[in-house]
């Protein structure tokens, strides 16, 4: 298939450009919207590296959109249905730069936490299962194996990092103490719900989740939100189920495969992050694309 070129960094002149994260730029559109780029720049251990992988941005925003509508019933998202666009940005050719990787959201506070669930024992979970058979101060059975489902999902927070820095694991408790107990346990309960419904429907479509983050957002009424992006290769890992078993790490669709092969190279794991051989870049882009294809079926 033709892959457009990648997008590494947006430039809408006539919106005011707010910050660039890891992948998303975000700009502004009025008190109420703000429009959000998601780019083809990949981030691994935390350090945004130099090239790009071509569709990734597509990619993300279309899986993200669709489990966005898939999940209203349980939470709103941060999505506005009141402006397009189009309508932020008339003029077409503009446009084309950022269209099917552009989304135009409602203006939220975030909230200070990545709300992570893990219903499988893999990476930094397994590691400190391994040392302390607990995974972030959460005890579990004796005797799992790595990649082995858990007895149920467990809820995993961590701190908000600024870019280039890592987020650090943190207690429930340390939730109530930054957003008041109904809000954290609001949060940890509808991390678990979304978990628990979207990981029975990708298992159906080949696909096992086994860890993702949510972020959320409140309006000026105190309203929750979903927002940033949902279920996506880039915030979750997905094994495919023909290929699982336990003891290994299994084989994935998301980002667990650059990360494979930068183990390899000699990098401290800190800025500058090492250019990506052309065969790299188009192998991580073809397991987005394949990731996207059996979840929504295009």
């Amino acid at each position: 298939m033709n892959v457009p070129a990648a997008l590494y960094e947006s430039s809408i002149p006539q919106l005011k450009l707010l910050g660039r994260g890891k992948v998303r730029d975000m700009y502004e559109i009025d008190a109420q919207h703000l429009l959000i780029v998601t780019t083809d720049r990949m981030s691994a251990f935390d350090v945004i590296l130099p090239d790009p992988i071509p569709g990734k941005g597509r990619v993300l925003t279309k899986v993200s959109n669709f489990w966005f509508e898939k999940m209203r019933d349980i939470i709103p998202n941060h999505l506005a249905d009141d402006l397009t666009l189009e309508q932020v940005i008339p003029d077409a050719e503009s446009r084309k730069q950022v269209e099917e990787r552009a989304i135009v959201v409602k203006r939220l506070k975030p909230l200070p936490v990545e709300a992570i669930v893990r219903g499988y024992l893999i990476g930094s979970g397994w590691k400190d299962y391994q040392a302390s058979g607990a995974v972030c101060g959460i005890q579990l059975p004796a005797g799992l194996q790595q990649a082995q489902q858990l007895p149920e999902p467990i809820y995993t927070p961590s701190s908000k990092a600024e870019v280039g820095v890592h987020d650090e694991n943190i207690s429930f408790a340390d939730t109530v103490a930054l957003m008041g107990q109904e809000i954290a346990e609001k949060v940890r309960d509808i991390s678990i719900k979304l978990y628990t419904t979207a990981a029975e429907y990708a298992r159906q479509r080949g696909i096992i989740i086994a860890d993702t983050k949510f972020e959320f957002g409140l309006d000026d009424d105190g309203t929750l939100y979903l927002i940033d992006e949902a279920l996506t290769p880039d915030s979750s890992r997905f094994w495919p189920v023909e290929h699982y078993r336990t003891g290994i790490s299994p084989p994935s669709f998301d980002k667990q495969y650059l990360r494979d092969y930068l183990e390899t190279l000699d990098w401290n794991k800190t800025p500058p992050g090492p250019k990506l051989p052309a065969e790299v870049s188009a192998q991580c882009a073809a397991k987005y694309r394949e990731a996207e294809q059996k979840l929504i079926g295009i």
